[in-house]
């Protein structure tokens, strides 16, 4: 009698802490399950930017910008700040680097598209281009970047994307061929071994090159 009472009391302790560990996993379910999850997409509908505006990568995810570590600094709020007065590209003023640097994590570094559309011969005028990187494509997804670019960097950029446009400018190529480098080497006496004296013969420069 005494041996299936203690049995008994046994066989309720443990039905008592399973019941526990059932009760604390189904209340820690239901507490973590009614805290809203923000994911990406759940962050771009409540800032109203695009995943490019906080992230290098346009699909969002990776390493952020610096509007986006900023944001993050300041406790994730619904609206992203803006930087006014930082130019993109300090004292870059070629159209393709600056290319390279705003656009190509979007458009491809060829302009062949990567999570935003295609620019070659898209045929898309100057004037639009411009209102385009100004303002951006908010229905797509694009961020405007209205001053930071200085008017000569704004000028350089357009006249190089809607030169991709008109397919009046190639996109640039897989790669860039050099010249292969020329050696001389002749052998030399020299006591006790023999030696190799090797000259770089680089093509000099003429007058007008």
């Amino acid at each position: 009698m005494k041996r299936s009472l203690s049995r008994l009391i046994r066989l309720l302790r443990r039905s008592a802490l399973v019941a526990l560990a059932l009760g604390l996993f189904l209340g820690m379910t239901l507490w973590v399950g009614s805290r809203p999850v923000q994911a990406l997409p759940e962050y771009a509908t409540r800032t109203g930017e695009p995943c490019a505006a906080c992230h290098v990568s346009a699909g969002g995810g990776g390493p952020r910008t610096l509007r986006g570590l900023l944001w993050a600094a300041r406790g994730r709020p619904d609206q992203v700040p803006t930087l006014p007065g930082v130019l993109l590209a300090p004292r870059v003023n070629d159209g393709g680097e600056l290319y390279d640097i705003a656009c190509a994590g979007c458009h491809g570094t060829k302009a062949e598209g990567l999570f935003a559309i295609g620019l070659v011969e898209r045929q898309i005028p100057g004037p639009a281009v411009r209102s385009f990187i100004r303002r951006g494509i908010p229905l797509l997804g694009m961020p405007g970047f209205e001053g930071q670019f200085t008017e000569e960097q704004l000028d350089a950029l357009v006249t190089y994307v809607a030169g991709l446009a008109s397919g009046e400018i190639p996109p640039p190529p897989d790669a860039y061929p050099l010249p292969p480098a020329r050696f001389k080497c002749e052998a030399r006496a020299a006591s006790p071994s023999l030696t190799l004296a090797c000259q770089n013969l680089r093509p000099t420069k003429t007058k007008g090159n």
